[in-house]
């Protein structure tokens, strides 16, 4: 392994990538209060947030799904095999082909727009105001799938050279960018929404531009070419298409939540879309970050041909996501209300909405670990360039979680349709992990018992933690905010104390959480 990755320092660039991703996060949470407090959950937050989640979607879908699965396992290989005038040649390449394509889709996505918002949301053709809103936000917010994904190209260099912390605060970015756009542009617009809209639009441009400085210390800053044919840039394209459905389908499984809530009653968007931020709060603070400080590694063990290590790394790495997906996701389901009205229940955000998103939220949390888990399993098969299997499992995957979102939205309304993302998320997570133990990639290694029952304890200190000091949920209304981010504090702190606590009586230690 590299300086970067030997005994402990996955842990460590984990680490890093955590507290950059946590910052974000939590500033994330900040960005949707204001939203909240601002434009609660009516016609116009609605349409803001179809029309932010359609670029966001693609975002998630082609730059920080596809291409970086495919984009990060090719150049590892350079790194590890060809010499330095070739990685930059890839890197220049591989640049002009994602910008010209993404110049046309970006061109394409902004004339277009009114029909996108009738694809992604049918059920706003029968408002017309709102889909007209929806249509005029998309213009706006639809350029920043072209500067996010240029980003999301600049972060697979700097994360293949190991430079992790520069990747994981760059998000920070889009939520300042919205946070000031609510607070200080609202006023000079007659639909105040807009501004949410330019915020977003704004956040591109500061995202790509502050990462460029530290990819031209690496030699690396490129300078866009096109060559059609090009070995690297054609195997990295062919790895995307199938890609596209192997590590991207639990945000296919939410694009679908969104389609059929735009024809339910008015403010389901928007309260699956708040459940769904604190959802991804564990995600995007861990999961994500193990799947992104690991893939390089895997890459460059497959290249060398290293089975034991590959295995040991996917060993840590579950580990690691089950020590803090179990609790998390019990968390969320426990503390949904007190979660929901802390964060949101300011300004135009109702009672009502926060007990259909805390609903909302506990459905979601059932998926949380298996939203983790996929993050982390589905490497295992881009770093060997593995692409028909997770294809296979997404494919299965969408069709049930479709199924179910049809079964499950009659009796369950917009909690069905959460319901139904987080069960498919866990026949993803099963089938991808099966897959990995079947061909005998994954190997499980001793001490798993163990380490599975000193969990269990940890997390059973924590919910009687939890239990004991929680009030009923009419009293969280009945406080002003100072009070409920005091006892929400306080139920935080107590549950994960009493998790390591329970933990270290069980004798886990930090000796044990190395890689």
């Amino acid at each position: 392994m590299s300086e970067k990755t030997g005994k402990g320092g996955l842990l460590r660039s984990s680490a890093v990538v955590s507290v950059m991703t946590l910052l974000s996060r939590v500033l994330g949470m900040v960005r949707d209060m204001v939203v909240a407090s601002y434009f609660g959950s009516g016609a116009a937050a609605d349409a803001f947030f179809i029309a932010f989640k359609i670029p966001n979607f693609l975002r998630r879908l082609f730059a920080e799904g596809a291409f970086a699965q495919a984009f990060v396992p090719v150049l590892s290989e350079y790194r590890t095999k060809r010499t330095q005038l070739e990685v930059k040649l890839l890197v220049d390449r591989t640049a002009g082909m994602l910008g010209l394509i993404l110049t046309g889709i970006t061109a394409l996505g902004v004339l277009g727009s009114p029909y996108l918002v009738m694809l992604f949301a049918p059920g706003f053709h029968g408002e017309p105001a709102k889909l007209e809103l929806a249509g005029e936000l998309l213009r706006i917010t639809f350029p920043y799938l072209l500067l996010i994904s240029l980003t999301a190209f600049t972060s697979g260099v700097l994360n293949t050279y190991g430079r992790f912390a520069v990747p994981g605060f760059t998000p920070v970015l889009l939520n300042v960018s919205m946070i000031l756009s609510a607070v200080f542009m609202t006023p000079y617009f007659d639909q105040p929404i807009m501004a949410l809209a330019w915020g977003v639009f704004i956040a591109g441009f500061a995202q790509l531009t502050f990462q460029l400085p530290f990819v031209a210390r690496l030699g690396l800053l490129p300078r866009p070419r096109v060559k059609w044919g090009d070995e690297g840039v054609r195997r990295i394209m062919l790895l995307m298409v199938p890609a596209l459905f192997g590590v991207s389908v639990s945000q296919i499984n939410l694009l679908l939540d969104t389609v059929l809530a735009s024809f339910l009653q008015t403010g389901s968007v928007s309260w699956l879309y708040y459940a769904d931020r604190l959802s991804e709060l564990p995600l995007g603070a861990f999961g994500i970050a193990i799947g992104t400080v690991i893939l390089p590694s895997l890459a460059r063990q497959h290249a060398s041909e290293d089975p034991k290590a590959f295995s040991s790394t996917l060993n840590w790495a579950l580990r690691m996501v089950l020590l803090v997906g179990v609790p998390a996701a019990l968390a969320l389901g426990i503390l949904s209300e007190p979660l929901i009205a802390s964060l949101f229940y300011y300004g135009a955000m109702s009672q009502e909405a926060v007990v259909q998103s805390a609903r909302a939220l506990e459905a979601y949390s059932l998926g949380v670990l298996a939203f983790m888990l996929i993050k982390v399993l589905a490497p295992g098969f881009f770093a060997r360039q593995d692409l028909k299997t997770p294809v296979r499992v997404a494919v299965i995957c969408m069709v049930a979680n479709m199924v179910m979102n049809l079964i499950l939205i009659w009796p369950l309304k917009h909690v069905g349709l959460a319901l139904a993302t987080s069960l498919s998320s866990m026949l993803n997570a099963g089938m991808l992990f099966w897959g990995l133990y079947k061909i005998g990639v994954f190997q499980i290694a001793p001490g798993w018992g163990l380490f599975l029952l000193r969990l269990f304890g940890g997390c059973a200190a924590m919910v009687a933690a939890i239990w004991w000091l929680n009030v009923p949920s009419d009293e969280w209304f009945g406080w002003g905010w100072q009070q409920r981010a005091l006892q929400l504090g306080l139920l935080v702190v107590a549950g994960m104390v009493a998790f390591v606590a329970g933990l270290g009586l069980l004798g886990l230690r930090p000796r044990h959480l190395r890689h």
